[in-house]
């Protein structure tokens, strides 16, 4: 669950030192990308920062644009990652309760935008327009969502059902914390509750 998504990549790396550099190109972007925003952003200033040739940088990207998009796929990867994790540590009689699920799928998305370098300008997709045909960053969130959840609650992750509520409850979710973010730079406590109780409303439809 804690792989680089590698769609926007010139070449995939094999070695584990390609790799390594990779996910210093992939930090590098994210940092600056908190400093100075996307529009200030150059594969020079990355390849400083990472302390890499610039040759590197193109070897995996062939302009800003794609190592941003990169670490939107990388984001996607590690918020799945901690999602999995905080599933497999859960306290004892809520392995199975989707609601105490749906509160860390929560959790871990305002932990992220608190604290992931490059999160609160790229998050799971790009500001900007793709170097490829588009895919909904949200029909991504929900999809990796449903697969985690479904086998934590033994359903059927192929149920069209199920298909559909995960992409309604993401993006009402997403809607409803951009909200809380604009109102408090840290998330606005109500606005996040009332979306966690959004959530459980909504699902209960469908999981109870």
């Amino acid at each position: 669950m804690g792989r680089v998504s590698t769609s926007p990549l010139r070449r995939v790396p094999i070695q584990r030192r390609s790799a390594e550099r990779l996910g210093r190109i992939l930090d590098a972007c994210a940092e600056l990308l908190d400093e100075s925003g996307y529009d200030d952003l150059s594969t020079s200033a990355v390849a400083a920062r990472a302390e890499v040739p610039i040759g590197s940088v193109y070897r995996f990207f062939s302009n800003k644009r794609a190592m941003a998009e990169a670490l939107a796929h990388r984001n996607l990867d590690v918020y799945a990652a901690r999602v999995a994790d905080r599933f497999a540590a859960a306290p004892p009689g809520l392995e199975g309760d989707w609601r105490h699920a749906m509160d860390v799928v929560v959790d871990e998305y305002l932990a992220m935008k608190r604290g992931a370098p490059g999160f609160g300008l790229v998050e799971f997709g790009m500001p900007v327009p793709a170097t490829a045909a588009p895919v909904e960053p949200n029909h991504l969130v929900a999809d990796r969502l449903r697969t985690l959840l479904a086998d934590r609650l033994r359903l059927d992750p192929d149920d069209p059902r199920l298909r559909v509520a995960f992409l309604v409850a993401v993006e009402s979710a997403d809607a409803l914390l951009r909200l809380a973010f604009r109102l408090d730079p840290a998330g606005d406590p109500a606005i996040v509750a009332e979306t966690k109780a959004l959530l459980r409303a909504y699902l209960a439809r469908t999981l109870d």
